[in-house]
């Protein structure tokens, strides 16, 4: 069954500052009317209307990382140390996308400490259990969430830009990887995350690290082998001197990679529920930022007959 079949249920769980940091570097410097820079919020806008015209969820819900460390920062300070400082004229646009998101009644989850790849895989782990049959799309500019594909929970993420998107299931994580979802933890801690900052092991590559995983299955099996005297399963003696030397790199740095599933957020499913926002209220707020055509695309897809809902003042 194709995944936008319109008769199935679905929860969409937007990654919100993978899409806008995606958005901001795919897309040139834009100003509203008044002088902002919204050049971010215009290519979140754009792929969530995208979303919700191809996807029609019955559920829609987002989540944000929070200034604060989280516990990887402080079990591990070099984590994504070597990133640069957010851009001045991002800063304010994430605001604005919180106001967007409170526009089309979309609730926001975060949770200080923890990373909004780990509230997306806590919701996904709760969803699966109370609702097994309901179909999870995670939108995302990253592939962080691969791990948590499955059978009903794919990823919807950008290719190119904010206009060109694709899924992935588990056949073209498969395809791709040559690895399960649930390996790609084990993946990172072999060959590390260089845009996170996770070390994995020197030398080990993407290539050798999907061979071992595939061969093994996972780090601990790996080293099972090693304890259990079956080196010559694993090849050359650099390769098993390697994984000797950083035995408790590679746990750690699949730890580092591991999305929880236990963080401790009030989540409702029927709060998510999305059927009707307040066109009025979106209208407003699109003028403001000097959205015309993003009006338009709401109205020549039928996003507009929608009941009004209370909204709370956004500016």
């Amino acid at each position: 069954m194709n995944i936008l079949e319109k008769t199935l249920e679905k929860l969409v769980l937007i990654d919100a500052h993978a899409l806008i940091h995606r958005a901001y570097h795919a897309l040139p410097e834009l100003k509203s009317p008044n002088g902002q820079i919204v050049n971010a919020v215009y290519g979140f806008c754009s792929v969530l209307i995208k979303i919700v015209r191809e996807i029609r969820p019955k559920y829609l819900a987002a989540a944000f990382d929070l200034p604060a460390p989280t516990f990887r920062h402080r079990e591990f300070k070099e984590y994504k140390a070597q990133r640069p400082k957010m851009p001045d004229d991002l800063i304010p646009q994430i605001s604005l996308v919180r106001n967007v998101l409170q526009a089309f009644c979309i609730p926001a989850f975060q949770k200080e400490g923890f990373e909004a790849d780990d509230i997306i895989g806590t919701i996904v782990e709760k969803v699966k259990k109370e609702r097994p049959n309901l179909t999870i799309i995670i939108a995302t500019g990253d592939l962080d969430t691969l791990q948590l594909v499955g059978p009903k929970v794919k990823i919807y993420t950008l290719k190119k830009g904010v206009k060109k998107t694709l899924f992935y299931t588990l056949e073209t994580v498969k395809e791709r990887f040559g690895l399960s979802p649930e390996q790609m933890a084990d993946f990172k801690g072999l060959s590390g995350d260089s845009s996170d900052n996770i070390p994995g092991v020197p030398g080990i590559g993407p290539k050798t690290a999907s061979y071992l995983i595939q061969k093994f299955d996972s780090i601990e099996n790996i080293y099972q082998a090693i304890e259990n005297g079956r080196e010559e399963e694993i090849g050359k003696p650099n390769l098993i001197k390697k994984l000797k030397e950083f035995h408790q790199q590679a746990i750690f740095s699949k730890y580092l990679a591991t999305i929880r599933k236990d963080v401790p957020i009030d989540f409702n499913l029927e709060q998510c529920f999305w059927e009707k926002y307040d066109f009025q209220e979106v209208e407003k707020l699109f003028q403001w930022l000097g959205f015309p055509s993003l009006l338009k695309r709401l109205q020549e897809n039928g996003l507009v007959d929608q009941p009004n809902r209370q909204q709370k003042k956004l500016f």
